[in-house]
C-alpha cells in the first residue's frame, strides 16, 4: 500500500491494493486515514465485478439503494448504480451524471452521505485525452479560512437543504426533458436542515457544510441576510486554492468523502463519446446519529 499525494488541496493515489479481496483491518484503517487526509483517493488498475465493488464499498459503511436508479442497477446487486450515456436498442443503460453543478450527495437527506465509490469501466477520450473529469473543493480548508466574524455568525446555525433546488437547476439545462417534481415526489423528499459546520468524522476538523447544489436558507437569519451569506459561502469554497481535478483512467476506482468535499462532474464529452461508470453510495450513519444532524 503506497500513498502518492497529488500535491494539491485534495487528492492522492493508493498503489498496490487489490480491492477485489476483503481488506485486512490494518489496510482498511489505512484507507480511511488516507481518505480523511486527502479527501479523494484513486485506486488505479482494478478489476472488479459489480458484487466486488459492492463488497469493497460496504467495508466503508452502510450502502444506500437509490430509488431513482431503479432500472439502472447492476443485475442482482441493487446497491450498485450504473452511470452512463450509452444507449442500446433505443434505451439508456444507465443514468447520466455529468453537468450537475457543484454539490455534495445526500445533503438533502436526513442521514447524510459519507463517501462515494465510483469504478470507471469506459472513459471517453478525444485526441488521446480523457474527458469527463471530476472536480472537487476542500470544505475543511474552506472552513479554516472563513473570516472570524463569519464563524461567529454561523456557529450553532443550521442550513436548509432542498432536493427540489437541484432538480429545478437540472430542468433549466439546455435540452432537459425533466418534468417538475410532483407534489408526491416533493413530499417524499422534504427539505431538511443540518448544522452549517460539521465535525469531520475522520479528522476531527470542522467543515463548511453548505453546498451550492442543495443549500437554500440559513434558518436562523433573516431572508436577505441568509441569501447574502449563502452567496458568500458558495463563492468562498470555490476559490481556486481549494480545488482539485481528478482525471479518470479506465479501471480506476475513485473514492471521495462527502463531508469534507463538494464535487462537480465535468460535461465535456458528447453523446457518442461513451462513458460507463458504476457507483456505490456509502452513508454516514456509522459516524452520526440523525438527531446530531
Amino acid at each position: 500500500m503506497k500513498v502518492i499525494p497529488s500535491g494539491e488541496s485534495l487528492g492522492a493515489a493508493i498503489e498496490g491494493m487489490d480491492l477485489a479481496r476483503p481488506l485486512p483491518p490494518a489496510e482498511l484503517e489505512g484507507v480511511l486515514r488516507t481518505l480523511g487526509q486527502y479527501g479523494v483517493v484513486r485506486f488505479p488498475r482494478q478489476q472488479l465485478t459489480g458484487r466486488e465493488l459492492r463488497d469493497f464499498s460496504a467495508q466503508l459503511g452502510d450502502l444506500e439503494i437509490n430509488v431513482g436508479s431503479q432500472g439502472y442497477q447492476e443485475p442482482g446487486v441493487p446497491e450498485v448504480m450504473i452511470l452512463s450515456n450509452i444507449v442500446e436498442n433505443g434505451r439508456p443503460i444507465g443514468l447520466a451524471d455529468a453537468g450537475q453543478g457543484w454539490h455534495t450527495d445526500m445533503s438533502y437527506s436526513r442521514m447524510i452521505a459519507f463517501a462515494n465509490v465510483l469504478y470507471g469501466i469506459k472513459i471517453p477520450k478525444r485526441d488521446g485525452t480523457a474527458l469527463g473529469a471530476t472536480q472537487f473543493a476542500n470544505t475543511q480548508a474552506a472552513y479554516a479560512d472563513l473570516p472570524a466574524d463569519v464563524k461567529r455568525v454561523l456557529e450553532g446555525k443550521t442550513v436548509l437543504h432542498d432536493f427540489n433546488k437541484f432538480w429545478e437547476m437540472m430542468r433549466r439545462e439546455k435540452g432537459s426533458k425533466r418534468p417538475p417534481l410532483t407534489e408526491a415526489q416533493r413530499k417524499s423528499k422534504p427539505p431538511v436542515s443540518h448544522p452549517a459546520f460539521l465535525k469531520h468524522p475522520l479528522t476531527g476538523n470542522k467543515v463548511l457544510y453548505a453546498n451550492p447544489g442543495y443549500a437554500v436558507r440559513i434558518n436562523e437569519l433573516p431572508e436577505k441576510e441568509s441569501d447574502e451569506m449563502l452567496e458568500f459561502l458558495f463563492r468562498h469554497q470555490l476559490q481556486p486554492k481549494y480545488l482539485y481535478t481528478s482525471h479518470w483512467q479506465e479501471r480506476d476506482v475513485l473514492v471521495w468523502e462527502d463531508i469534507g468535499t463538494i464535487h462537480n462532474a465535468v460535461a465535456d464529452y458528447g453523446p457518442h463519446e461513451h462513458r460507463l461508470v458504476k457507483r456505490c453510495q456509502v452513508m454516514a450513519n456509522r459516524y452520526f446519529r440523525e438527531d446530531e444532524l
